[in-house]
């Protein structure tokens, strides 16, 4: 079954992603099913796609987020594949295994490599064995605040305490001292058994002033092949704010080395769809520690896409389908840089309060990306994430991308609703953004000044 062409496709999502897997799919010649909550029956993704079918109310528990409803939907609307797009059930290995057992393909890893790497120990684990750089830490998870202090006590502070399971920024700690821990260690498995249903932690150095650099990956189950990197250092509350490709900070004998690496464990847990290996980077070593691996495509895949020029999306719907990957690593060439923002309906300078209402007008100016869930007249629901859209542009470089940004930013217009969009064009204008000189930390102290 390697040609999608002439099958359905039932997007199990949302917002901005749903609209991007539906066309790609309608561009494979593929029927598009779009599910959708009582509150997102309106929504760009529902007018688009060829038939729609609704999967409960608006609260996410009792509709994008269960699997039994998603997967008796697809299975009565006849689907012969699910995508998951990511958030809600995207990497969740229960779900891809209940899709496969009724039938339909899951667009994506196997139910097992999303529960190996999954689990950050195990996925840890996975990386040293495939040659990975990773950070000091500890082997496996750790049981309890006496074990963390012996543990700590070896690496030296600080140390990061983190989740096994889940992902997010969530169940994360950053301990400077011994008393630090005592007290943070609780919190964090708190937190996580809340989040994930698993409160296991694990325990890794924390690196100062560290880049977040990640590769993009594709396979087919037996070979992979990288689209190259980006960075996503410019962050709140651990969650990406602006993601760029390539990662500027790196020489190309560091693209080369940790590209290679993510090759190296993809095809050692016989990976299949498109993924993401995430790194901390430290510029002044030089060296990437592994953090973690996610299984589905990312928010920021555009971007990746703008420099290399392949559909990331259709491809993985191919693999998916049977096809080994339609590109070789030598085809996979780069060219300028592409940065995209996240735009969320949310009043930037005021605690980021969510801001959810009616779009009365809205402009994108000519030559830039925008993957969106908005149109005019749409009420955007205040049930949900609100990211509402992403603006991607490219330039020659960095800083004609950087130039091509203020100017998209100043020609769109949103109205109806406050977003971030004036954020990013103070990013824009910042020295040190412009000088590539943000660190994972470095915004959040940024608007604590401006606070």
């Amino acid at each position: 079954m390697a040609d999608p062409a002439g099958k359905s496709l039932f997007v199990a999502n949302r917002g901005e992603i749903a609209v991007r897997v539906g066309r790609a799919a309608k561009a494979l010649g593929m029927e598009w099913i779009q599910a959708h909550s009582a509150a997102d029956a309106d929504m760009l993704a529902v007018r688009e796609a060829d038939r729609a079918v609704e999967i409960g109310p608006a609260q996410a528990a009792k509709s994008y987020l269960d699997a039994d409803r998603v997967v008796a939907a697809a299975r009565e609307a006849g689907a012969h594949a699910v995508h998951p797009g990511y958030g809600f059930l995207s990497e969740n290995a229960a779900f891809a295994r209940k899709v496969e057992e009724a039938g339909m393909i899951f667009v994506g890893p196997s139910a097992d490599t999303i529960a190996r790497m999954g689990d950050k120990v195990a996925a840890r684990e996975a990386a040293v064995a495939a040659g990975v750089p990773v950070a000091q830490g500890s082997q496996g998870r750790v049981p309890d605040v006496a074990a963390a202090k012996e543990i700590a006590a070896g690496i030296g502070y600080p140390v990061m305490v983190k989740a096994a399971a889940g992902g997010g920024g969530r169940g994360i700690r950053v301990a400077e001292s011994e008393d630090d821990l005592a007290r943070l260690f609780p919190q964090a498995a708190q937190e996580a058994q809340a989040a994930f249903g698993d409160g296991g932690l694990y325990i890794e150095q924390f690196i100062r002033d560290a880049r977040h650099v990640e590769v993009q990956i594709m396979g087919d189950g037996a070979q992979a092949v990288h689209f190259y990197e980006r960075e996503c250092s410019l962050q709140r509350r651990r969650q990406k704010v602006w993601e760029e490709a390539p990662a500027a900070c790196l020489t190309p004998e560091q693209r080369a080395h940790v590209c290679e690496a993510s090759v190296r464990l993809a095809e050692a847990v016989s990976y299949r769809g498109a993924g993401t290996l995430e790194y901390l980077f430290d510029p002044a070593r030089g060296t990437f520690a592994f953090l973690e691996m996610n299984t589905r495509i990312q928010v920021e895949h555009p971007v990746t896409e703008m420099i290399t020029g392949h559909d990331l999306v259709a491809e993985m719907i191919r693999v998916a389908f049977g096809a080994p990957l339609s590109v070789a690593q030598p085809d996979i060439a780069m060219s300028g840089h592409s940065i995209e923002v996240r735009v969320n309906a949310e009043d930037p300078f005021n605690a980021f309060m969510p801001f959810p209402g009616v779009v009365s007008g809205l402009s994108v100016p000519e030559g830039v990306r925008f993957d969106t869930l908005l149109y005019e007249g749409y009420a955007i629901p205040p049930f949900y994430d609100s990211l509402i859209g992403k603006l991607i542009v490219k330039g020659e470089d960095r800083a004609a991308a950087i130039a091509a940004l203020a100017q998209a930013i100043e020609g769109m217009k949103i109205e109806g609703l406050k977003t971030t969009l004036p954020l990013h064009a103070a990013l824009a204008a910042d020295p040190q953004v412009q000088a590539g000189e943000a660190h994972t930390g470095w915004l959040e102290d940024w608007l604590a000044k401006r606070a």
